[in-house]
C-alpha cells in the first residue's frame, strides 16, 4: 500500500514539475506616446536576451505570453524615437498604461568621432550592405512564428487565416531559392467567403496550363463552372500570397541581395536614391533614419507570369549607426510606368501595388527577421463594371465589392540555433500551403504566443465568424 502512494506521490510531483514547467503569464496592456497621448503601433515587447516577444496593434495594445521560468527576466518595451520602458516580468502591472517619452540624438553629436563615416544616405546603405555578412546569420537556424492571412474588399473581410509555421535557412549569404524552408505546424482559422469571379485569375491559369493565346475578353463567365475557377483562385494564391515567394523573391530585400538584380544588390543605386533624414534612438541606441525614393530605373519584381515592373520605391530604411545593422524596413513600390499605372488602376483602383514592413531583432550577434507585414492588392472578384447608372451609391457598391486586397502578417517568437534540432527538423516533411486547412489544436494554441487584432479588425472578424458559420448551415 505504501508502495502504491508513494507512486501515486512521484506521478503527481512530476506532473507538477512539467506543469510548472510550462505555466505561462499574461502580460497584457496599452502602449501610449506620453506627450500626445496617442497609441504607439508597432512597438517592440520583449523579454530581455531572449526571442520571447510581440509587438503593439493599431490600438496600442499587445498580449505577450511568458514563462513563470522567466519572472525575474527583464520586460523591454521599445519603440524607435522612444526611450525603452523596462521592468522585472514579475512586476508588471496589467492595469496601468505604459507611456514612452520620445527620444531623439543630436547629429551633430553622433559625428563628433575619429572615424571617418558616411555622411550621406546613400552612403550609409552601401555601408550597410557591405557590413550584411556580418549582421546577418552565418549558420542554419529556426524560426518559429505566427501567421495571420486576411482579404477583404472595400466593405469586409472576406478570407482570414492563422497558422503557426516554421521558417529554416541555411545562411543569409546563399541562395534562398535553394536554401530555405517553410511549414505550416498548425492552424486555427480559415473561413474562406470571397465571391471568386476573376476572368483574369482564369486566363492567366490556363495559359500556365497551355492555353498560351487565351484572352480574358473572349471567355464568359455563364459558360466556365465555379470549380475551375475555384482552382485557378487556388493558384494565383499560391503564386501571389505563398510564403515561399515572399521569403524567396525580390522583396525579401536583405536576405537576397547576393542574387542576379537583387533591389539591395550592387545596383541597389540604380533602383533607389537614399537621404539621411535624422538619427533617433532604438533601446538607448543611435540609429539613421533614411528616405527611400526612386532611382533613375523602374523596379521589376521579376515574378513569373505576372506583369511586376514598372514601379519606383518610397519609404523608410533605420539603420543602426554602431554596427549598420538594419533594424527596420518600410518599403513600397508605386505603379509609374504608363502600362503600369493602366494596369494598376483597371485591376486593382490603387497605384500602391506592394506595401512592405520588415523589422529585424538582434540575437547572439546577429539580426534575425522578427515582424513581416506584406500588402498587395488581389485578382479574385474583377466581375462587371457599373456603367451608364444614375445611381451613385449603387455604383459605389459595386466598386467596393470589386476590388480586393491581401495582408500578411508574420510574428516570429522563437530562434532554435542547435544544430542537432535544426538538422532533426529537416528530416521531416515540410509544406509551406497556408491555404491547406488543418485541424484545429486548442491545447497548442492556448499556450502559443500570436498578434493581437485591433479593436476594428477584432470586429471584422467576428462578422466574418458568423458569416462563416451561416454559409456552412
Amino acid at each position: 500500500m505504501n508502495v502504491i502512494n508513494k507512486t501515486h506521490s512521484l506521478t503527481i510531483l512530476a506532473f507538477l514539475f512539467v506543469a510548472s514547467i510550462y505555466a505561462q503569464t499574461e502580460l497584457k496592456n496599452k502602449i501610449v506616446d506620453f506627450s500626445t497621448m496617442v497609441p504607439i503601433e508597432s512597438a517592440s515587447i520583449y523579454i530581455q536576451n531572449t526571442t520571447t516577444g510581440t509587438i503593439s496593434n493599431a490600438d496600442g495594445k499587445f498580449v505577450l505570453l511568458v514563462p513563470n521560468a522567466m519572472e525575474n527576466d527583464t520586460l523591454v518595451i521599445s519603440s524607435i524615437g522612444y526611450k525603452s520602458f523596462k521592468t522585472v516580468v514579475k512586476d508588471f502591472d496589467n492595469t496601468e498604461e505604459v507611456y514612452l517619452e520620445e527620444d531623439v540624438a543630436s547629429l551633430d553629436e553622433v559625428l563628433l568621432v575619429g572615424e571617418p563615416r558616411p555622411k550621406t544616405g546613400n552612403d550609409i546603405v552601401l555601408k550597410m550592405i557591405s557590413k550584411l555578412p556580418e549582421n546577418l546569420p552565418e549558420l542554419p537556424y529556426l524560426e518559429k512564428g505566427f501567421l495571420r492571412h486576411k482579404e477583404e474588399n472595400k466593405k469586409e473581410f472576406k478570407w482570414l487565416i492563422e497558422s503557426a509555421i516554421t521558417l529554416y535557412d541555411s545562411s543569409a549569404q546563399s541562395p534562398a531559392y535553394r536554401n530555405l524552408k517553410i511549414n505550416v505546424d498548425e492552424m486555427r482559422k480559415s473561413y474562406d467567403l470571397r465571391d471568386v469571379d476573376s476572368l483574369l485569375a482564369y486566363t492567366s491559369y490556363l495559359k500556365q496550363n497551355g492555353n498560351r493565346n487565351l484572352r480574358a475578353q473572349n471567355l464568359k463567365r455563364d459558360t466556365i463552372q465555379t470549380a475551375s475557377l475555384i482552382k485557378a483562385i487556388k493558384w494565383n494564391d499560391t503564386r501571389t500570397n505563398g510564403l515561399k515567394n515572399l521569403f524567396g523573391g525580390k522583396l525579401n530585400l536583405l536576405r537576397n541581395t547576393t542574387s542576379a538584380r537583387a533591389l539591395f544588390g550592387e545596383h541597389v543605386l540604380d533602383y533607389h536614391q537614399f537621404a539621411l533624414d535624422t538619427v533617433l534612438v532604438d533601446n538607448e541606441r543611435k540609429i539613421y533614419k533614411i528616405k527611400i525614393a526612386e532611382g533613375k530605373e523602374y523596379v521589376n519584381l521579376e515574378t513569373p507570369g505576372i506583369f511586376n515592373d514598372g514601379y519606383v520605391a518610397n519609404g523608410w530604411l533605420y539603420v543602426y549607426w554602431d554596427t549598420y545593422a538594419v533594424k527596420k524596413i518600410e518599403y513600397e513600390l508605386i505603379a509609374t510606368s504608363e502600362a503600369q499605372k493602366n494596369r494598376s488602376k483597371i485591376l486593382f483602383d490603387t497605384q500602391v501595388n506592394h506595401k512592405l514592413v520588415m523589422t529585424y531583432m538582434e540575437y547572439d550577434g546577429k539580426m534575425y527577421p522578427n515582424y513581416v507585414s506584406y500588402e498587395t492588392p488581389k485578382l479574385v472578384n474583377v466581375g462587371p463594371k457599373v456603367v451608364n447608372t444614375d445611381d451613385p451609391v449603387a455604383a459605389q457598391r459595386a466598386k467596393d465589392e470589386r476590388f480586393y486586397k491581401t495582408k500578411q502578417e508574420i510574428l516570429f517568437t522563437e530562434i532554435i540555433l542547435d544544430p542537432e534540432l535544426v538538422q532533426s527538423a529537416l528530416q521531416k516533411d515540410w509544406d509551406p500551403n497556408i491555404f491547406a486547412i488543418k485541424p484545429y489544436n486548442k491545447e497548442f494554441w492556448d499556450n502559443y504566443n500570436t498578434l493581437l487584432e485591433s479593436e476594428e479588425d477584432e470586429k471584422l472578424i467576428q462578422d466574418l465568424t458568423k458569416r462563416s458559420g451561416l454559409f456552412k448551415d
